[in-house]
């Protein structure tokens, strides 16, 4: 599993290690990973001109040595200086006897457009806000000149600690960053800047406890897919209700029960108008007109998506006592004190417009803290929150490490592929999965399946269904 911590945690961390080695140690180490990932980025070194960012801070040092590794194996490196008074000494030092060159930020443009490889290190992870007006006009002046960038540890004018930009910020091609992953670099907007992220370990061990975010990875999902046993039967490996789609919508029914089959569930339970149109596609359905109360014994339910203005549908299942999905219409139809008071569990799975408006905010303001946002909801409704988006981020009632997914594609952002994503999660619900591992699981699987749907072409919802059981066992190795 992938684990981000917090600036705080990662600083004591930090100097923890530094308190045991010699001075200076870890910014070598630092710095020789950097040196080495911008080698590898630039292929042929020598005769290379490189430019480097520096600020005030231990990021301009990491910048400085690293480059003076460079300048040794006979590229051209200039260090571009914001703060001349307050430059690293000893890093400074060592890029002049190696053979660079210094330059302040009013010619720093001019070294910029001729520069092949440009390396970031203006603002540590302890930077709050954008860009100031000379860094910022230097980030134009990068971009414009199609240079590839290199981030040290993070790229400046972007929070390290929840991922937001709230200013001008430089994007990077490549973030190297040192120890530890930071929210930042797996959260956007932020992740956006960072580009490809490349691990460096300098030997500092923040304790598993204080991780503030996890991201699942293969062998993770496989250890939570439910498997069946011998004495398995559907009943045993759980049974999922789908209270959804109207007359209006029948086609949200059909996709949700869609993902809902592939999600590890023995059964598919189905109540609502569109029984003929999920029977015409899905006949292994367990079709019923009943209503959710009546409809028979299941181990969660999913209701919500296409239900138009369905609230006593939504109401109803909320009094069950067995886990509970909500998205789509039901989201906006369910009382949130019902909610609140459930003695089972719920889980949410809004997208940020949805979101927005269970909050009380503009949709700009949660796609802009989409850490804050998650937590927010999570707080307020009592319920685990799986909040979907270019990141999609799963956040528990109590705290704890919100879980960040790793999978997907933008061709995803397609309509119904969140009705196969409440299907598939409300069937690993079914199958005994807690509400935030199956939320994160079902991310996972779903985003897989969605790469291999695309392929880099646009795809659909059922496209995207279709592909779940290979993603299954693409995880199962």
């Amino acid at each position: 599993m992938r684990t981000a911590y917090s600036v705080e945690t990662v600083r004591a961390a930090e100097r923890a290690l530094m308190a045991r080695l010699p001075a200076g140690a870890l910014m070598q180490r630092a710095a020789a990973g950097l040196a080495a990932a911008c080698a590898g980025l630039l292929g042929r070194v020598s005769g290379s001109r490189v430019v480097l960012l520096v600020g005030s801070g231990d990021n301009g040092g990491d910048a400085l040595y690293a480059g003076a590794r460079l300048a040794r194996r006979g590229a051209g490196v200039t260090a571009v200086l914001l703060a001349p008074g307050r430059t690293h000494a000893a890093g400074l030092a060592a890029l002049r006897r190696a053979g660079g060159r210094t330059v302040t930020a009013d010619r720093g443009e001019e070294a910029i457009a001729r520069a092949r490889l440009v390396v970031d290190g203006i603002v540590g992870i302890g930077g709050k806000g954008g860009l100031r007006p000379d860094a910022a006009r230097l980030a134009e002046a990068v971009a414009r000149s199609g240079a590839a960038v290199v981030a040290v540890d993070l790229p400046s004018g972007v929070d390290a600690d929840t991922g937001e930009v709230r200013g001008a910020a430089l994007r990077a091609d490549l973030t190297v960053t040192f120890g530890a992953y930071k929210p930042g670099l797996l959260v956007d907007p932020a992740r956006e800047y960072a580009g490809v992220v490349r691990f460096v370990g300098i030997g500092i061990e923040p304790p598993p406890a204080d991780a503030v975010l996890q991201a699942l990875q293969h062998a993770d999902v496989a250890r939570l897919l439910p498997t069946p046993e011998a004495e398995s039967d559907k009943y045993r490996r759980g049974v999922v209700g789908i209270a959804a789609g109207s007359a209006r919508y029948p086609g949200a029914a059909v996709l949700a029960v869609s993902g809902a089959l592939r999600g590890g569930a023995g059964a598919v339970r189905y109540v609502g108008p569109a029984g003929d149109a999920v029977l015409a596609r899905f006949p292994e359905t367990l079709v019923s007109d009943a209503g959710p109360a009546k409809a028979g014994r299941v181990q969660a339910w999913v209701t919500g998506p296409g239900a138009g203005d369905d609230a006593a549908t939504v109401a109803e299942v909320l009094a069950t006592d067995v886990p509970v999905l909500l998205d789509a219409d039901g989201l906006r139809l369910a009382d949130r004190d019902t909610v609140r008071g459930r003695g089972a569990p719920t889980l949410m799975t809004p997208h940020a417009g949805e979101a927005a408006a269970l909050l009380g905010v503009r949709r700009e303001e949660v796609e802009a803290a989409r850490l804050a946002a998650v937590r927010e909801l999570a707080a307020a409704y009592r319920a685990t929150v799986l909040l979907k988006g270019s990141t999609t981020l799963v956040a528990g009632p109590g705290g704890g490490p919100v879980r960040v997914n790793p999978t997907g594609t933008p061709w995803l952002a397609t309509a119904g592929s969140g009705d196969v994503l409440s299907g598939l999660a409300g069937s690993l619900l079914a199958a005994g999965l807690d509400p935030l591992d199956a939320g994160s699981v079902a991310a996972y699987l779903h985003g897989l399946a969605g790469r291999f749907a695309a392929q880099g072409a646009p795809t659909g919802a059922h496209d995207v269904a279709d592909r779940i059981p290979e993603a299954w066992r693409n995880v199962r190795g």
